[in-house]
């Protein structure tokens, strides 16, 4: 059984979110968040993994929850390709589960913030699995820096929604721009959306993600959030 809080719906699950917080957080990250989604009358399962307990390089060290380490906090946000390949794994794990429980691969979609959100990217985009889409908050697209990845499915079936913050001192809004770009180039079907805040969610976006998320669960067409 994978470490996560995990909130149930009211009625039978027919649907899930596999969300992913952010480096030194947990999983009760974004569980305050869901009554601001606007999804309560939907049966999606939301699943929020917690990270291991990581010595993190530019942190001294110290140990904290983390996806993986980060060796420099330089502008190309060099990672720890094995930690997050190790983190991508979990996911294809949690996947796993909620397929086994009987919910459609086409149901899924992925989440993340910031180092969480790198992990969606990533995991989501190497899935063989159909799911129905990812969402990458505030976060950085790392898998130019591994040439072992390789696309799990046709891009153009993988819709990718990517947030951030204009005024971002953590993550610069530069790097949504390039993972927005690279993506886009490799075929995805990207939609963009920038919001005036800092390394942070506001209630504006969350009703955005919760209008995507029921856009997804409801889409017949795996593209159909390309206009």
């Amino acid at each position: 059984m994978f470490d996560a809080v995990v909130v149930e719906p009211t009625q039978p699950a027919d649907s899930a979110v596999i969300w992913l917080h952010g480096l030194g957080a947990s999983g009760h990250d974004f569980e305050p968040a869901l009554p601001l989604l606007g999804l309560e009358s939907t049966a999606t399962r939301f699943i929020f993994p917690h990270a291991p307990q990581i010595p993190v390089t530019v942190n001294g060290g110290m140990v904290m929850p983390a996806w993986y380490d980060i060796e420099h906090m330089d502008i190309d946000r060099t990672i720890d390709v094995h930690g997050i390949s190790q983190s991508a794994d979990r996911v294809d794990a949690i996947i796993q589960t909620q397929i086994d429980a009987g919910i459609e691969p086409n149901r899924i979609l992925l989440v993340g913030f910031s180092q969480g959100g790198a992990v969606a990217l990533y995991a989501g985009v190497r899935s063989k699995q159909p799911i129905a889409g990812i969402l990458a908050l505030s976060t950085y697209w790392v898998g130019d820096q591994d040439p072992t990845l390789s696309p799990g499915r046709e891009p153009e079936t993988v819709p990718i929604e990517i947030h951030h913050g204009t005024l971002d001192p953590v993550v610069p809004y530069v790097l949504g721009e390039q993972a927005r770009d690279s993506l886009s180039v490799l075929g995805y079907p990207v939609t963009f959306q920038a919001f005036a805040m800092q390394h942070s969610v506001v209630p504006e976006q969350l009703r955005a993600i919760g209008q995507w998320m029921a856009l997804r669960l409801n889409s017949d067409s795996p593209t159909r959030s390309k206009e």
